[in-house]
């Protein structure tokens, strides 16, 4: 067998035990990025609570006022999106489903800050670093569903509630296309980092393989010259 180093990353060849080792090292991989999201799910409910008490505290009818819808919503709605995800991580982590949940719920989150800023265009990038975030799972898989619930966010809101998601009180279905064609356009790098990172985890697991194989065959013979003497 060549050296991993120099099989071509194409014609990788995976046996039993590198197989293992290469699973092993991807389910590693997901529960250290579940627990981030457990972390990133709760930082991010209390920060959409702040935002809607910073940005609109209380309405107003006349003399009365009350707690504002959106102080209401960052409360219920962010515990609705957090709370799953976050069940998932810990009873189920790094599970195919677990993952995809996050997707979504990660991508709901964007869409409700979005929705607390009154549509800013800065709070758009947190779209952007949600995706870079779930791109630490290595699969590319789960970049789908993420992609897909922004552009039906982006499709639905723009179309009935223009100023919750772009910021002003009416838009053309082309301002959609154009949010999500830059989603695309950094889905492309990002799935090639996936594939990347995948594909160097398979060499590492090959090569670790190897050296185990190596230590072994070492053992034997050390054993068997002992016998001999």
């Amino acid at each position: 067998m060549l050296p991993a180093t120099l099989i071509p990353k194409r014609e990788i060849r995976m046996d039993d035990r590198a197989s293992e080792l290469c699973r092993s090292r991807m389910r590693d991989v997901a529960r250290r990025t579940d627990r981030m999201f457990v972390a990133l799910m709760a930082c991010q409910w209390v920060f959409g609570i702040f935002v809607a008490l910073y940005i609109s505290p209380r309405s107003w009818e006349g003399l009365s006022s009350m707690v504002h819808i959106h102080v209401w919503g960052a409360m219920l709605l962010g515990a609705a999106i957090t709370s799953l995800p976050v069940l998932l991580a810990i009873k189920r982590p790094a599970e195919p489903t677990t993952r995809y949940v996050i997707a979504v719920a990660q991508m709901l989150w964007s869409a409700l800050l979005i929705h607390l800023t009154g549509g800013r265009i800065e709070t758009h990038f947190h779209v952007f670093g949600s995706l870079a975030f779930l791109a630490f799972y290595r699969d590319w898989r789960v970049l789908i569903p993420a992609t897909v619930v922004v552009l039906a966010d982006h499709l639905l809101r723009g179309m009935l509630w223009p100023e919750s998601v772009f910021g002003i009180l009416s838009a053309g279905i082309w301002r959609a296309f154009e949010h999500a064609g830059w989603v695309a356009f950094e889905l492309v790098f990002l799935i090639w980092a996936c594939r990347t990172g995948v594909t160097e985890m398979k060499i590492g697991a090959v090569q670790q393989a190897e050296l185990e194989q190596t230590n072994e065959h070492i053992e034997r013979e050390v054993k068997e010259r002992t016998r001999s003497l």
